[in-house]
């Protein structure tokens, strides 16, 4: 084999493990033709460096954090705001609310773009901030939007989930349920678990192979308590306008799993 074969047979484990579920080394080392021995080896390489994960409970392997930081390294350097910007500015005119587009960074959710309205409110998240994705309305709806294996790799040990307020989920059990019902859905929402007395409705934007890659949202004040369960669906249907509307300048394909936009209605945020 000509170049570098250790980094040839290394590449082509992820991406064999990128384009399904999670395997065993004997699965992968059959489909690759690779001896046993070497696929050990390149396995505890890949996992040394984060970009593969052991799964103890099926002796299998998946895509590890690593690997989404660098798939997501593309989007923390591209000229998005020269491809999304207006999109994402059009939309903070019309709602008249915030507007962030923000990406996966491990297990946290990355905001690299912001977009205000012409009368700004008082919530201000800069963009480079950090915040736990599974309390955000954006780095939900991207989890929501990976495959199972994918999601299940970038949260296994995650352990017990941090909370900013009482409102958001404190488990791996309980993330799961509200990614669930988000993902039928087609949107996620999240109310007062960032900060008390705003929420946020996002969608997903998605890459070439139809997975999410990075999620737009809007965020507006909305005091409920105890918390109301409101959906915001027609607001969900303006930023899910925008959302497909990035995927597509991004050379993206809309998820199979998210439901198309909604017609137009009035956006509101109580």
């Amino acid at each position: 084999m000509a170049g570098v074969p250790g980094l040839r047979r290394g590449l082509a484990i992820l991406r064999l493990l990128a384009a399904g579920e999670p395997l065993t080394a004997a699965t992968l080392s059959a489909r690759l033709g690779l001896p046993r021995s070497t696929t050990y080896h390149l396995l505890a390489e890949l996992e040394a460096a984060g970009v593969v994960a052991h799964l103890p409970d099926t002796a299998r392997w998946a895509i590890g954090i690593g690997a989404f930081e660098v798939g997501t390294a593309y989007l923390r350097h591209h000229p998005l705001d020269e491809v999304a910007g207006p999109s994402l500015r059009r939309l903070a005119h019309r709602t008249g609310h915030d507007v962030h587009l923000g990406v996966l960074d491990g297990r946290e959710l990355l905001y690299l773009l912001r977009e205000r309205p012409p009368r700004p409110q008082t919530l201000v998240t800069a963009v480079g901030v950090r915040l736990p994705a599974h309390l955000t309305a954006s780095g939900r709806a991207v989890l929501a939007g990976l495959a199972p294996a994918q999601r299940r790799a970038l949260l296994a040990g995650a352990g017990p989930l941090t909370r900013r307020t009482d409102r958001g989920p404190a488990s791996a059990r309980a993330l799961s349920a509200v990614l669930a019902a988000e993902a039928r859905r087609g949107w996620a929402v999240e109310d007062g678990e960032v900060s008390r007395g705003y929420a946020s409705v996002a969608h997903a934007i998605h890459g070439a192979d139809g997975e999410a890659v990075a999620a737009v949202s809007v965020t507006f004040p909305h005091q409920c308590a105890p918390a109301c369960g409101t959906d915001f669906a027609d607001l969900a249907a303006v930023v899910g306008r925008t959302a497909v509307e990035v995927t597509r300048h991004l050379g993206g394909v809309p998820g199979a799993g998210v439901r198309p936009p909604g017609p137009p209605g009035t956006a509101r945020s109580r």
